[in-house]
């Protein structure tokens, strides 16, 4: 059986065709048509065929998106690709394909792809993070992904940052219409923009981590208010879920110091005498959210 997953992202749209054994056959990418709802319609539509004439076949198709289904009306809420939402995307899609659609938030593809054959793999618990342009989650619990009745299981990033301290409250405001969210801080704007705060210089996240292990002491300082920051912000989640391993995705997960640095950090915030999760880079990197809405169809 082919299984076919598509991500859609703010930027481009991938889509791969994986073997039933996970073996990529065909993948193909194009740039989102960013604001224009119908041309994603096709776009997606478009990929699909491709990667079905590539592969040799037809299979089920799971699609990764920003934001979530409405339990409610069916239509995609809380997304950050703002052209989404309101909009009956698992319906429009599978009309264009005349076949069933699997949907998902793009955090939680993300982490059911690194709980099957990824990071990980063979954990009974798993909680997927990615640390991109906004900040998402999602659980996996013996394989299967956690989806609660208000379609917003995982989402850690809109939850405030715990154990603030003076300066960094009220926080800085956030999409959401609060201030202070975890998203602001930890994102990869986020990172950049708690730099230019404090030194008037404006680099990039990248810049920062590269700047920092060159020896320039204000990125280094940035990075460690940063790894104080995620420590306290996996810690909560650490002391409500308990995962056996957290999965970092996302440009910011790229840092290599973090899975080092954190885990010495948290254990001050969770609520053990001992802490026993690991903390792992995602091996599908940029991958695992296509290939985790393949795995959408895992029966």
């Amino acid at each position: 059986m082919i299984r076919i997953g598509i991500d859609l992202g703010g930027t481009k749209i991938e889509a791969i065709a994986l073997s039933e054994g996970g073996i990529p056959l065909a993948r193909c990418r194009t740039a989102t048509p960013r604001g224009n709802y119908h041309k994603t319609l096709n776009a997606i539509a478009g990929l699909v065929e491709l990667v079905e004439e590539k592969s040799g076949g037809t299979g089920s198709v799971g699609l990764a998106t920003p934001g979530a289904l409405s339990p409610d009306s069916g239509r995609i809420k809380n997304s950050n690709s703002q052209w989404l939402i309101g909009e009956p995307l698992a319906e429009d899609i599978e009309a264009r394909l005349g076949r069933p659609v699997r949907l998902a938030n793009d955090a939680d593809c993300f982490a059911l792809s690194e709980s099957v054959d990824g990071a990980g793999a063979g954990a009974e618990s798993v909680f997927g993070v990615i640390l991109g342009t906004g900040v998402g989650g999602g659980i996996v619990i013996g394989g299967r992904l956690l989806q609660g009745p208000n379609a917003i299981t995982g989402e850690w990033g809109h939850n405030s940052l715990p154990w603030p301290r003076d300066e960094e409250c009220p926080g800085p405001p956030c999409y959401c219409g609060h201030a202070g969210c975890i998203e602001t801080f930890l994102s990869g704007p986020g990172l950049a923009r708690d730099h230019a705060h404090e030194t008037n210089e404006t680099k990039t996240a990248y810049e920062i981590s590269t700047d920092a292990n060159a020896g320039d002491e204000p990125s280094d300082a940035t990075l460690v208010r940063y790894e104080t920051r995620l420590a306290k912000a996996l810690a909560s989640v650490i002391n409500v879920i308990d995962p056996e391993v957290i999965v970092l995705g996302g440009g910011v997960s790229n840092i290599a110091r973090l899975y080092a640095n954190v885990p010495k950090l948290w254990s001050d915030y969770i609520f053990s005498d001992s802490v026993r999760t690991n903390l792992a880079q995602a091996r599908h990197g940029d991958s695992s959210g296509v290939r985790g809405a393949a795995w959408l169809w895992t029966d």
